[in-house]
């Protein structure tokens, strides 16, 4: 009995060391669940993470890629990551071709989960832009690998993660719808109903996308029945690794995932590029981004290929695009520089005299330091007929201190 009390040990120790040989993310200590603290920033979910025991650094969570990837290839050498091959990526434009390189094998410390042998993609050509769209510095992107074995839940009001024991999951949590998911790709896809009109219903295969800061986004090239509404406007749909992603910003009338509803939803048409082949053949229709996913409590759980959901704090308040015609940008220097990257012609603040290139000094009489970039955008989407005075530095030249202090005046009208 003994030899055989003594067999079943080290047969438990053979299997568990097995496992801590493929490729993952681990708790420390066996436990059932853990919580990390993480950053929500415009509905996007940030996780502050050391490489190879190197300085810690955010990275953002993201279900629509596959791979870890590393914008920063000064930062890999930094921290001393090895390579072994090159690969090439197409752009989100569907025609820049970006290189990277290939580290294997690293070790990722999120505090009390770790990532083993993790492969990191390293793009050769530092990345560093998003910190212009979301306002923090943001390193890279971390996918499949910290979903594929465990239990997932996204707590976006309480900016919690929790990560769960892989057999916690056997029922459905109370309180929360069950959407059965497919990985595709080792990307989750949920099937939804989409009512552009009333009287015009889809079936749409849709990537959930945590990564996205868009609402709704519908390819049109996918199918007949996604169609561009009357109203709407032209816009920069955002910056994405190789390039800016352009299109059409209107409303749908509903979206209805498992009976939980969102109703007049901004929604992003994007134009088709040389990408799109790529999105037909996964038989997909559109994704769903931050923007609805930031209004609810998710569980992701990819093993049993389910997803449950229930409402957030936020979910009633209205989908609002918006309403100045300012796309506000950080520029990543010691100063805070929030600058206007772009703005709608005919829009309020065209209209008032704003124009590309102009600094951002004060908002509503405060000055900027005490704003941060998420705060314009909220404002600029907040209430229609809001009055919004801007003082702005205009520059007179290359000298960055020959300027002249501007104040405008306008008020916040719905484009769509």
């Amino acid at each position: 009995m003994r030899s055989l009390f003594l067999f079943l040990l080290i047969l438990s120790g053979s299997i568990l060391n097995a496992k801590a040989q493929v490729p993952g993310f681990y708790m420390r200590e066996e436990e059932k669940k853990i919580e990390l603290p993480i950053i929500v920033s415009n509905n996007l979910v940030i996780i502050p993470l050391s490489i190879n025991n190197g300085p810690p650094v955010n990275f953002l969570l993201d279900t629509g890629v596959k791979t870890n990837i590393l914008f920063s290839k000064t930062f890999g050498d930094y921290i001393g990551l090895t390579y072994t091959r090159k690969l090439d990526l197409v752009g989100a434009d569907g025609q820049t071709i970006l290189t990277a390189s290939v580290s294997p094998n690293n070790y990722i410390d999120m505090g009390p989960l770790e990532g083993i042998f993790q492969t990191i993609l390293v793009l050769d050509e530092d990345f560093m832009e998003l910190e212009q769209v979301i306002g923090i510095p943001v390193y890279g992107v971390i996918g499949y690998e910290f979903f594929k074995y465990n239990p997932v839940k996204v707590d976006y009001d309480r900016q919690k993660i929790t990560f769960y024991a892989s057999d916690m999951m056997k029922k459905k949590p109370v309180g929360f719808k069950r959407v059965n998911i497919k990985l595709d790709n080792s990307k989750p896809y949920i099937t939804g109903k989409v009512k552009q009109l009333p009287n015009l219903e889809l079936e749409a295969k849709l990537l959930i996308d945590i990564g996205a800061n868009h609402g709704l986004l519908l390819n049109r090239e996918t199918s007949d029945k996604i169609i561009l509404p009357k109203d709407h406007i032209e816009s920069d749909l955002g910056r994405s690794l190789g390039g800016d992603l352009f299109g059409f910003v209107g409303r749908t009338f509903l979206l209805d995932v498992n009976g939980i509803k969102f109703k007049d939803l901004i929604t992003s048409f994007p134009d088709e590029t040389e990408f799109s082949y790529v999105i037909r053949e996964s038989g997909r229709q559109g994704s769903i981004g931050s923007e609805i996913l930031g209004r609810l409590t998710i569980i992701l759980d990819y093993n049993r290929e389910k997803m449950y959901i229930k409402r957030g704090e936020t979910f009633s308040i209205p989908f609002e695009f918006d309403m100045s015609g300012i796309t506000p940008r950080l520029l990543p220097v010691d100063e805070k520089t929030i600058y206007v990257s772009q703005i709608r012609e005919g829009s309020p603040a065209y209209e008032s005299g704003i124009r590309v290139e102009d600094v951002f000094y004060a908002i509503n009489n405060i000055p900027i330091d005490f704003w941060e970039l998420p705060d314009l955008i909220k404002i600029f989407r907040s209430e229609e007929g809001r009055e919004i005075k801007l003082t702005m530095k205009r520059f007179l030249g290359e000298d960055l201190e020959n300027f002249e202090l501007k104040e405008f005046k306008f008020r916040l009208k719905r484009q769509i």
